[in-house]
């Protein structure tokens, strides 16, 4: 009926994007189910309910609002994980046009409905970018009909977002960024390292100032490519591809680089990809039906809405003082993006230490708590994690950058007294192996990479040395209170 309205030879962008975004919501619901309780809910280090009070008299835009509770939270999170996995199949995507819409917009609505009471553990961005491009997402349709165009062109607008955002925040924000400097540190201090961060960190300084000099032709030359015609849209969308694979391989950021590179499919066709795979057929699967006129008023609904909203991210990219990984509205639609405005050029690590002694001395046994993505034992290799996002791993980055802990890492230190099963799930190592210590402190260590030389004298991956005590012995008393050692004990 309105044949500028399909865009047939961008099959594969449709199948990538709708499998690919789904499967990233697959991650993000599993991971939610294992550590929501944990972490907030009815026992958790910020319970939920806190969240659920009314805000400028407004309660949050959740399905949570009326009633919470970690049995309710584990099934909207199970039904996420099965919605996400049959479109990660692809089922749904052989019936009509709104079966695919209404399953990503109820995997929208679920995860919005979490990440808006998830306070402090759910305020990373990439909960924000998936959000908006399940969202999106959701007006692909099914493969009865063709990819819509508008849909298309509004992802190619969120990966400029996030990538173009991403670059100038760096500009503006540290000078090591516009010296070339920045990863003389950025390998060795970023939030998770994982194995190949060390390897990349020893690089020679003559590299690292090419992968900054490569970024910033990534993040602010590139992405206005990605609006070109074919096939130059397309290698521009490579080029942010290969970019994001690098930092798959060197870091561990969640699920926010496998997203970026499923995103950017949305600027690859079917021509460019049979020139390269001539298997793949130069104008994709043709659709069985033209679009019915509801589908066509409602996907150009939904983006003249997402148009009126790109208003105050569009002022933003070009604003002095432009905000980082933000929402303009509680619907998480067409957000503003950034990372990394300012390199950590010193990494401190907190240790947290419990004991099983009476007197809390220096010279009791202090056992160290393990976690799965921090770098703790200096012999450990980081481990690969991402895309699955560790929460309180990262917020014990955060927290030794100083960050205010609002709570949560007191709270965590009375779980840990009390031996609590669901926060010791989080950890890798219980060293009492669900005893309760008596007493637990934390320390502040300097971390850094071993040398070369280093490395084969003593068999380290990390050499660190001790800072000072971010917190001093603390008990519980029987009746539940805080008990705080003697000084003089120490």
């Amino acid at each position: 009926m309105v044949e500028w309205f399909g865009a047939g030879d961008y099959e594969l962008a449709r199948q990538v994007l709708q499998r690919g975004v789904a499967a990233v919501y697959l991650i993000a619901f599993l991971s939610t189910a294992a550590q929501f309780p944990a972490l907030l809910g009815e026992r958790g280090l910020l319970p939920v309910a806190r969240a659920l009070r009314p805000h400028g008299g407004r309660r949050p835009l959740s399905v949570f609002r009326w009633h919470y509770s970690d049995r309710l939270l584990r099934v909207v999170a199970a039904g996420g994980a099965a919605i996400s996995a049959l479109l990660v199949a692809g089922l749904p995507q052989f019936g009509p046009p709104w079966l695919p819409l209404v399953l990503f917009l109820a995997l929208w609505g679920a995860y919005l409905s979490v990440v808006n009471i998830g306070q402090t553990f759910y305020g990373f961005g990439w909960e924000t970018l998936l959000l908006e491009a399940g969202f999106i997402v959701a007006f692909l349709g099914s493969n009865e009909v063709a990819p819509p165009v508008t849909v298309l062109w509004f992802i190619r607008w969120l990966v400029f977002r996030l990538e173009f955002g991403a670059g100038m925040i760096k500009m503006r924000g540290d000078r090591s960024w516009r010296d070339l400097t920045a990863l003389y540190y950025h390998h060795e201090t970023q939030p998770m390292p994982n194995p190949l961060s060390r390897w990349a960190h020893l690089l020679p300084k003559p590299v690292h100032r090419f992968e900054v000099l490569g970024n910033h032709l990534a993040q602010l030359v590139v992405p206005f490519l990605l609006f070109a015609p074919q096939p130059v849209a397309s290698v521009a969308a490579a080029v942010v591809i290969v970019t994001q694979l690098w930092l798959v391989a060197t870091g561990n950021f969640a699920w926010l680089n496998v997203l970026t590179i499923v995103l950017a499919f949305a600027a690859i066709d079917d021509g460019t990809v049979h020139a390269l795979l001539p298997a793949w057929p130069a104008n994709g699967a043709p659709a069985t039906a033209a679009a019915p006129l509801w589908f066509v008023v409602v996907v150009l609904a939904a983006t003249a809405l997402l148009v009126a909203l790109s208003w105050w991210p569009l002022r933003n990219l070009f604003s002095r003082r432009q905000l980082m990984n933000a929402s303009f509205n509680r619907w998480h639609l067409v957000n503003a993006y950034g990372a990394f405005g300012s390199v950590t050029t010193r990494r401190r690590e907190i240790e947290i230490e419990g004991t099983l002694a009476e007197v809390p001395s220096d010279a009791a046994s202090w056992l160290a708590y393990g976690f799965h993505g921090k770098p703790g034992d200096p012999a450990r290799i980081p481990r690969q994690f991402a895309p699955y996002h560790l929460r309180l791993d990262w917020l014990m980055w955060f927290l030794a950058l100083g960050m205010r802990d609002s709570g949560w890492f007191r709270m965590l230190l009375q779980r840990l007294l009390e031996a609590d099963r669901a926060t010791l799930r989080l950890l890798r190592v219980d060293p009492f192996d669900g005893e309760r210590p008596r007493w637990v402190r934390a320390r502040v260590f300097h971390y850094r990479f071993a040398t070369r030389a280093e490395r084969r004298r003593t068999g380290l991956w990390w050499m660190r040395e001790e800072e000072g005590l971010l917190v001093a012995p603390l008990g519980l008393e029987r009746n539940g209170g805080w008990l705080e050692a003697d000084r003089d004990e120490n």
